[in-house]
């Protein structure tokens, strides 16, 4: 029988100013399936990248916003999404590097998505500017789909049956919460922005697809790095990512494919993915946000 939340209403977004201490974590976190826990591990890598850059973008948009109630809302979601950036970083430290892992090829391949082919661009007149502001903060809102989509998958993935470390489940968890919480915000700085069906439709098109390339790419890099895992193929990757979703240790490819489909009704709204109420009780119980209180 599924848990019922009381509906919270409207959540007043903020930074939750969270550590957790990886120090005695295996880099294989979730014993049981060691290839789901390189392909989640990849999120490390990809986030903090994509988060400064979902900020830098949001923080360019903000003078340009008259609403007051959707300005207080990309403040809250900056300050969340700047704490997730520095969480991801922290582990990448004390987590990859501290174990001999070499990060610096697979932070790279992030930051030259985020930061050369889709950082800001020095065009010649406002209009131009303007424009690809508008088609950055369309991206981002198809992005937040996918986040929302995976949030909502961790508060519910049954990963502590498949020997998952409790730290790095509550940091992905707490993490995938405030996803969840905040999943609204991306979408109605897009609409304020005039971003079109087309338009949605199609950097829901370009969010899917690069974000999972950009995540089996990282995956296949920490797999070829881990001296306990003879196949590092990326034919194995796949097949463990479809394996692991029938686990349910990562998203099935079926619930990722749905989300998508759904996205891409006229009306959708990301209220449809996830729950916020769901999200909130999470929050009220994790370690690291309690102890950040």
């Amino acid at each position: 029988m599924s848990k019922r939340f009381t509906d919270p209403g409207v959540v007043a977004l903020h930074a939750r100013n969270v550590a957790f201490d990886v120090s005695r974590t295996p880099l294989q976190w979730i014993s049981k399936d060691a290839f789901a826990s390189h392909i989640i591990n990849a999120i490390n890598f990809v986030l903090p990248e994509g988060e400064r850059w979902f900020c830098e973008t949001f923080n360019e948009a903000l003078p340009l916003i008259q609403d007051e109630e959707l300005r207080e809302a990309v403040r809250g979601f900056i300050g969340q999404e700047a704490m997730h950036a520095q969480a991801h970083d922290d582990v990448l430290g004390d987590l990859f590097r501290a174990q001999g892992i070499d990060t610096a090829p697979m932070v790279e391949v992030a930051e030259r998505v985020f930061q050369q082919i889709l950082g800001p661009r020095d065009l010649p007149d406002a209009a131009a500017r303007h424009r690809h502001l508008v088609a950055r903060l369309a991206l981002i809102g198809g992005i937040e789909n996918i986040t929302a989509l995976l949030g909502d998958w961790i508060l519910s993935a049954p990963l502590e049956e498949h020997g998952a470390d409790p730290v790095v489940l509550d940091l992905f968890r707490w993490h995938g919460a405030e996803e969840v919480e905040h999943r609204m915000v991306a979408h109605d700085v897009a609409e304020y922005f005039g971003v079109g069906y087309g338009q949605r439709v199609s950097a829901l098109a370009i969010g899917y697809t690069g974000f999972l390339l950009l995540l089996v790419r990282v995956a296949h890099d920490l797999v070829r790095q881990d001296p306990d895992m003879a196949d590092h193929s990326y034919a194995r990757i796949w097949l463990e990512l479809v394996r692991g979703g029938q686990r349910g240790t990562v998203p099935s490819i079926a619930k990722v494919t749905w989300s998508a489909v759904i996205a891409l009704h006229p009306r959708f709204t990301p209220a449809w993915i996830g729950n916020t109420a769901q999200a909130v009780a999470y929050l009220a119980k994790s370690p690291a946000a309690r102890a950040a209180s």
